[in-house]
């Protein structure tokens, strides 16, 4: 039997060790590339649900908003003119701050939505007492979706700013509710 010389033989350890080396650092790169992928769809996953959750709480904002101004005007109810003005207020507050965080991520909130606009015109034509029950009915219901928006929002997302807007109004929203509530369950 021959043995090799031991040129060729360091010649072939070191190209074995090269092809080994390439090898492993080739699958550990591969494992890179698949877990960007997985954080880039994660990313563009949250970054659906924040939209979504701008674009809903922009629509219902604004929505909440001038059906409030239109029972300040119509309501010949104290209680009503009370927390229509309370709900506009509270409503006008949220939306300068969703506003704001939805600019700074490039989102557009648009004006009321058709749904909405069908709400406003209905609540619009309504008069007296009809038009009382209606508006309470309205905000219960408004207030009520705004809140569970937030509750699923702060479920599903980590950015710290939307997760504070839901610590500092969600407990107003809760209020609020319960305020209309009440005031609802005297004019029925």
């Amino acid at each position: 039997m021959k043995t090799m010389p031991p040129i060729k033989a360091a010649i072939f350890k070191v190209l074995f060790l090269l092809i080994f080396t390439v090898s492993f650092s080739s699958c550990g790169e591969k494992s890179k590339r698949e877990n960007s992928k997985k954080e880039a769809f994660n990313k563009s996953k949250n970054e659906e649900i924040e939209t979504s959750f701008f674009i809903e709480m922009g629509n219902a904002m604004n929505s909440m908003i001038s059906q409030s101004q239109i029972a300040q005007q119509k309501s010949s109810e104290s209680k009503i003119v009370e927390v229509s003005k309370k709900i506009a207020d509270h409503q006008n507050q949220l939306l300068l701050q969703v506003n704001e965080m939805a600019n700074k991520k490039l989102i557009i909130i648009t004006d009321i939505s058709a749904a909405h606009k069908d709400e406003l015109l209905e609540l619009n034509n309504t008069n007296g007492s009809s038009f009382n029950k209606a508006y309470l009915s309205s905000m219960t219901t408004a207030l009520d979706q705004q809140i569970k928006l937030f509750e699923q929002i702060s479920k599903r997302t980590n950015d710290q700013l939307i997760l504070k807007l839901v610590l500092q109004y969600l407990p107003e929203q809760y209020q609020l509710l319960r305020e209309t509530e009440q005031i609802k369950s005297e004019f029925n």
